[in-house]
């Protein structure tokens, strides 16, 4: 989601796992590192020059780590210890998005009673004035089975806006929205397995939409246990090739996480969201 480029290495959420509890400023444990990896990887933490080399300096917990966190856990409503704690693990633990939460602008007047959470990515880009019929295809490797929960999120976003309409394609190279599954390392941001990211998607106009082949999906119309919804993740990873970034909001679809064997749909704030990048009525 967004031109991500990706950490020479991924972060462990299991190594992350068992430093819980034990980690606080002034510290050093073994495998903090990976923790520093994680924040950064989702915006709160600025460890990018050389995120892989093995330095003691790695494993310590300092000053800008516990800012990191501090912000980590206000982004996500959790008491903000500083710590590494029980809440702040699971949080980091769910099933995601790949597009960083940070490096975002927000948007909307806090005036209002119900505060805007939505927001844009930098410089705001959309589709171009009056394109408002998109485009999309698959690959020719693409589960025909996985079409269906992908068109009716495209159907979501066509009946919020008044706005966006959707047709498909066969010609993939030359499609607005590219939807593909993908595994591993495929180019740009890196997949990481079951359980973690489920997906990623472009800013406009790139228009690619990648699902993590490694997840177990579900293809709907209902929920299923232990399943990433197919539906929910195409409408969540949509809207960001549509141009909102992720939401403060966790009961919109742009919130970064869902939980397997859940489905959602667009609330008020990400209709709020697209209708003002688009200055819709």
């Amino acid at each position: 989601m967004g031109n991500i480029r990706n950490h020479a290495k991924l972060s462990s959420i299991e190594s992350i796992k068992q430093l819980k509890g034990c980690c606080k400023k002034g510290s050093k444990a073994q495998g903090l590192h990976q923790l520093k990896l994680y924040l950064a990887r989702f915006g709160y933490l600025n460890y990018q020059n050389t995120p892989d080399h093995a330095n003691i300096e790695d494993d310590k917990f300092d000053d800008e780590l516990e800012a990191a966190l501090k912000s980590y856990q206000k982004y996500y409503h959790l008491n903000v210890t500083g710590t590494l704690d029980g809440p702040t693990v699971s949080q980091m633990g769910m099933p995601r998005c790949g597009l960083p939460d940070k490096r975002t602008y927000m948007h909307g007047s806090k005036s209002s009673h119900i505060v805007p959470r939505f927001s844009f990515f930098p410089l705001s880009p959309t589709w171009p004035p009056g394109k408002s019929h998109l485009t999309y295809a698959f690959p020719s490797n693409y589960p025909n089975h996985h079409v269906y929960p992908v068109e009716r999120a495209l159907k979501q976003w066509a009946v919020a806006t008044h706005y966006f309409t959707f047709s498909r394609t066969t010609d993939f190279k030359h499609a607005n929205l590219k939807i593909s599954f993908e595994k591993r390392e495929h180019g740009d941001t890196n997949f990481d397995g079951p359980g973690h990211v489920l997906a990623h998607a472009f800013a406009p106009t790139d228009g690619r939409l990648h699902f993590d082949l490694a997840e177990n999906w579900s293809d709907g119309p209902r929920p299923m246990p232990m399943k990433m919804d197919v539906e929910t993740v195409a409408a969540h990873e949509i809207g960001h090739l549509l141009g909102l970034e992720h939401s403060k909001d966790p009961n919109a679809l742009m919130w970064p996480t869902v939980r397997k064997g859940v489905k959602r749909g667009l609330n008020a704030d990400d209709i709020k969201g697209i209708k003002t990048l688009y200055k819709l009525k």
